[in-house]
């Protein structure tokens, strides 16, 4: 993009959506948000927001590092969008602690830890007595645990309201029940279609989640492979002190709030379109949190949020811009990272977009890895 666009349509208003348009904004650019349900309604609705990106650590990825870059902004992030919005954004850099409840989950943790202690991370690798020292409501077979204390968790749905906010403070506008069908260019403007009319801007990005594909764009005979991933997430009313942080098994995760509930998460399905919670996935996550603390079984049962993740083929997001259709910017793809790599993502869509600074981290990012995008 080598002219700086005054005029931005962001399709999309998820935390990725709203983080771009946010920075977008306050750089002094004017945005539109467009996005056929309300803001964060998509699959943030249904996420836990946390911040782990060495929880599931195996070897040196792109997506490790990328996330880790993604999480050293969190601070500053969150902060911005309080500040600019006036919204309280809850927000817990309080650990997490991953437990192994047989000795294969101990051989992953030791490589976790080896991982870390390369990149100099703390980690504190447990038995089962200082595992359930740490975590009294663990189950009493659990044989083991790692600590990573610089992990955390963030209230996702607060704070993409908090971010649509900020933005709109900033000139941002926020369409919303507009769902967008095609995207164009005619004579250097790009002209967004949507259910609702027709937007215009001199550039566009595409943020729209496991939707991106669903779009038409003019002219490009491809889309961007970014399938959904369907993901169940129950939501509890906790019994008593709950866990101490944001506790990992291995069949599910449970993220504790300070008003007594506990979410637990999340199924991962591929069940295309489909946005129904299910027996199965109830069933299946229930079992889970309870094998990894029995103490779940007296909670209360408050209800199933459903989300549908935007995946692609090598787990890696779709950021950077199209060489197929002149001023579009991708921004999608990011599956089960979309809360953790939120602030990361809207730098380098605004660092490229309006200061043509193209970050090397774009280079395992780009569309082009997938064809004439």
């Amino acid at each position: 993009m080598a002219s700086r666009p005054s005029d931005i349509v962001v399709v999309g208003a998820g935390i990725v959506g709203c983080a771009v348009a946010h920075e977008l904004a306050r750089r002094g650019a004017s945005v539109e948000v467009v996005d056929a349900r309300p803001v964060g309604m998509g699959a943030t609705q249904a996420s836990a927001g946390v911040l782990a990106p060495y929880i599931e650590a195996t070897d040196d990825t792109p997506l490790l590092g990328l996330a880790v870059r993604s999480l050293q902004l969190f601070d500053d992030f969150v902060a911005r969008a309080s500040d600019d919005s006036g919204i309280s954004v809850p927000y817990r850099r309080t650990g997490t602690l991953n437990v192994a409840l047989h000795e294969h989950g101990i051989q992953k943790l030791r490589a976790t830890t080896s991982l870390l202690a390369r990149h100099g991370v703390a980690a504190e690798l447990l038995d089962g007595s200082a595992a359930q020292s740490e975590e009294p409501h663990l189950a009493a077979d659990a044989v083991g645990g790692l600590l990573i204390p610089t992990h955390g968790f963030v209230a996702a749905g607060e704070l993409t309201r908090a971010l649509a906010t900020a933005a709109r403070r900033q000139g941002a506008q926020v369409v919303e029940g507009g769902r967008v069908r095609r995207i164009g260019c005619v004579d250097g403007d790009c002209i967004v279609e949507t259910s609702r009319g027709k937007l215009t801007g001199n550039a566009v990005v595409l943020a729209a989640g496991s939707w991106s594909g669903q779009i038409e764009l003019s002219g490009v005979a491809a889309r961007v492979p970014v399938r959904p991933v369907r993901g169940q997430l129950l939501h509890l009313a906790w019994n008593g002190s709950g866990v101490r942080r944001t506790t990992w098994g291995e069949r599910c995760y449970l993220v504790p709030w300070e008003d007594g509930t506990m979410l637990v998460g999340a199924t991962v399905e591929e069940a295309g379109f489909d946005e129904r919670a299910t027996v199965a996935g109830v069933r299946d996550l229930l079992e889970a949190a309870c094998e990894l603390v029995p103490h779940a079984w007296t909670a209360g049962f408050l209800g199933a949020r459903v989300g549908l993740r935007p995946a692609t083929a090598d787990d890696l997001p779709v950021v950077g811009a199209s060489a197929a259709l002149p001023n579009l910017m991708y921004a999608t793809g990011h599956y089960r990272n979309g809360v953790l790599l939120a602030p990361l993502t809207a730098q380098l869509v605004a660092d490229a977009m309006l200061d043509n600074k193209i970050d090397p981290a774009l280079a395992a990012l780009s569309p082009a890895r997938f064809g004439d995008l």
